[in-house]
């Protein structure tokens, strides 16, 4: 397994079945660890997304179904974008179906959490340039100080199982992974047992905003 070093830039990609990327986002590494790869970022950050999903950020939420039947033909477009708001840590165990966010707004001088962010995905699989997995649709937020939590977009979970997109055994993970987390936050275990301190994390000011490699149309990374 490839450990990366703190500071360095990563990509993380959702990666379909049939092998085409359906999004890519470029981090920097707060932490490799053997309990967890820690990455970021900040606003500016590179992205490439279903050009879908942009346009849902303008039309609603009913763009984003257009985006999951497009994930179920085998036909979208990727558009480049930027991270926008917020700066975000992500706290992804090497074969957990899901990844805890942490998400951080302005406040006066400062920044502050505004809330965990659990997103039920594929287990992480290393790559030169960072990871890929893929987003299951399902999340749950969860409130700063861990006393209160609400499922998210079951709707759309269910939609992508209809399509197909999320299979049986897919489920049945995403089922144990619901699980999981809810007993870590319980326990106050896991990453919840230094919520603290991670909600402490503030970006390394000399590093700069992430940016995505070039890459040729096939999106294979250059050299140089």
């Amino acid at each position: 397994m490839r450990d990366f070093m703190t500071g360095q830039t990563v990509v993380r990609r959702d990666v379909h079945r049939s092998g085409r990327v359906w999004s890519e986002q470029a981090l920097r590494v707060v932490a490799d660890t053997g309990e967890a790869l820690v990455t970021a970022c900040v606003p500016g950050a590179e992205a490439r997304w279903p050009a879908l999903y942009a346009q849902a950020r303008v039309e609603g939420r009913s763009v984003r179904t257009e985006a999951f039947d497009a994930m179920a033909s085998g036909r979208w477009e990727l558009a480049g974008a930027v991270w926008q708001e917020t700066d975000l840590l992500l706290w992804k165990p090497p074969t957990a179906w899901f990844s805890v966010n942490a998400f951080f707004v302005p406040d006066g001088d400062g920044r502050r959490l505004r809330n965990w962010y659990v997103n039920f995905e594929h287990p992480i699989r290393r790559t030169d340039t960072g990871f890929d997995t893929l987003d299951l649709a399902l999340d749950l937020v969860v409130a700063p100080d861990l006393t209160r939590w609400q499922w998210k977009d079951e709707d759309e979970y269910a939609h992508v199982r209809h399509l197909g997109i999320v299979s049986d055994t897919e489920h049945r993970a995403v089922d144990a992974a619901r699980g999981e987390i809810l007993a870590m936050l319980t326990e106050r275990s896991g990453i919840f047992a230094q919520a603290k301190r991670w909600a402490a994390w503030r970006w390394e000011p000399t590093w700069p905003t992430p940016r995505l490699p070039r890459t040729t149309d096939r999106g294979a990374p250059q050299s140089g």
